[in-house]
């Protein structure tokens, strides 16, 4: 799904929109050219090239980012016991400020998933991918399973009616 920025004439981004864009972001929302697109959450840095997460209001930025960086660990990126990317890597990757990015993996090491090598950077612990997959596969079948259920229910879905090996 492709959601198209609204410009007004002055190519301007409406109040709402900027809202969720923090401050240090606006330059870069209230210039994007007339017509640009918002893509799969991600807005395209015009400087640099980078792909950036749109940030929401609902966690601080570094949760959000930290949430970004296990998902991406869950997926085997980087590998387990291989070097994370540099916090000025991530920081210009992001277009986020570096503190934050800090901040961002010292939760990843509070969580056991990365550890710090002093004066040799981030490392994926072995077993962080294992520990990610059953975390999240808790999460899913305690949180948002039910829901999925109920809804299926409310909806008339039978079981046999699903087929998603077929997708």
């Amino acid at each position: 799904m492709n959601s198209t920025l609204w410009m007004s004439p002055l190519g301007r981004l409406p109040p709402v929109t900027l809202q969720f864009i923090p401050p240090f972001r606006q330059f870069i929302a209230t210039h994007l050219a007339p017509g640009r697109r918002l893509r799969y959450g991600v807005l395209h840095h015009q400087h640099t090239g980078a792909l950036m997460p749109t940030w929401n209001n609902d966690s601080p930025i570094y949760r959000q980012l930290a949430g970004h960086l296990a998902g991406q660990l869950l997926e085997g990126d980087p590998p387990e016991g291989e070097a994370m990317p540099s916090v000025r890597t991530l920081a210009s990757q992001y277009v986020i400020n570096p503190l934050t990015v800090t901040r961002a993996l010292q939760s990843l090491v509070d969580e056991g998933l990365v550890e710090s090598r002093r004066g040799l950077g981030m490392y994926v612990q072995p077993g962080a991918r294992r520990r990610l997959l059953q975390a999240e596969r808790s999460r899913f079948l305690n949180e948002e399973w039910p829901q999925l259920v109920a809804k299926l229910r409310r909806l008339g879905i039978k079981p046999e009616d699903l087929n998603w090996e077929a997708q």
